[in-house]
C-alpha cells in the first residue's frame, strides 16, 4: 500500500489547528488566560500533542510500528488513515472519517464547545452582578466548562488517540476535578449558604433532568 500526498510534516498545519482549539476555547473562558490559566494551559498541552502527531510527527505509531507491521500485514503506517489507531484496532473497514467512532467523536467534540459557548454569558452575568449563576447549564450541572473541556478530549481520543493524550486525559480529569472542588470551597465562602442550597439542588458533573427549586437569587455572605 502507498501513499502519494504527505501525511505528516505538515508543522503548519500542526499550529493552524492548534491555535484555532485553544482560542476558540479561550474566547469563551470568562476572564480569560489570566484568571483560567491553569484549566486552559492543560487543555493547550492536550491539543498540541494531539496535533503534534496528527499531523507532525507520529510519535505513537512510530512506538507501535513494530507491532502494527506484524499484527496487520500490509498497513500503510505512514497513512494518515492508520493514525486512527481505534478503527484499525477494531477491524472497521472502510474510511475511518466516517466510521461510528469518528461520528461519536465529532458529537462529543462539538457537544463540548456549544456546552462551553452557552456556559460562558450566564457565568459572566452573574459574577457580573455578584450571585451564584443558577440558569443555563448551570441550573443542571455546577461545572459545566469543565464537563466541556472533558467532553472535547474525550472526542479527540475517540478520533485520533496516541500515547501522550491517553496518559494525560486521566491526569487532567481528576485536576479538572479538584479545580472543581477548590472553586466550590472559594464560592462557600462568597455565597455561604446560597451556594450551599445551589450545591444541593444541582449536581457537579452529571446534568440533572430537572431545573425545578433551583436558588435564583443574589447572594452574598
Amino acid at each position: 500500500m502507498t501513499h502519494d500526498a504527505p501525511a505528516y510534516g505538515l508543522w503548519s498545519l500542526v499550529i493552524i489547528n492548534t491555535l484555532f482549539f485553544i482560542i476558540f476555547a479561550t474566547s469563551f473562558s470568562v476572564g480569560g488566560w489570566k484568571k483560567n490559566w491553569r484549566e486552559l494551559g492543560m487543555f493547550s498541552a492536550f491539543v498540541l500533542a494531539l496535533f503534534t502527531e496528527m499531523y507532525g510527527f507520529p510519535l505513537t505509531i512510530y512506538f507501535l510500528s513494530g507491532w502494527l507491521a506484524a499484527r496487520y500485514p500490509g498497513l500503510d503506517l505512514m497513512s494518515h488513515d492508520s493514525g486512527h489507531l481505534w478503527s484499525t484496532l477494531l477491524g472497521l473497514k472502510g474510511n475511518p472519517h466516517f466510521s461510528v467512532l469518528h461520528i461519536l467523536s465529532s458529537l462529543l467534540i462539538g457537544a463540548g464547545f456549544v456546552l462551553l459557548g452557552y456556559s460562558w454569558r450566564p457565568l459572566y452575568e452573574a459574577q457580573r452582578a455578584g450571585k451564584v449563576a443558577t440558569t443555563g447549564p448551570y441550573a443542571r450541572i455546577r461545572h459545566p466548562q469543565y464537563v466541556a473541556f472533558v467532553a472535547v478530549m474525550a472526542g479527540f481520543l475517540l478520533q485520533w488517540p496516541t500515547v501522550p493524550t491517553l496518559l494525560m486525559f486521566p491526569v487532567m480529569t481528576w485536576v479538572y476535578a479538584r479545580l472543581a472542588r477548590h472553586e466550590e470551597q472559594a464560592s462557600i465562602e462568597q455565597f455561604g449558604e446560597a451556594y450551599r442550597a445551589y450545591m444541593a439542588a444541582v449536581p457537579a458533573f452529571i446534568p440533572k433532568r430537572s431545573v425545578s427549586g433551583l436558588p435564583d437569587r443574589k447572594n452574598r455572605r
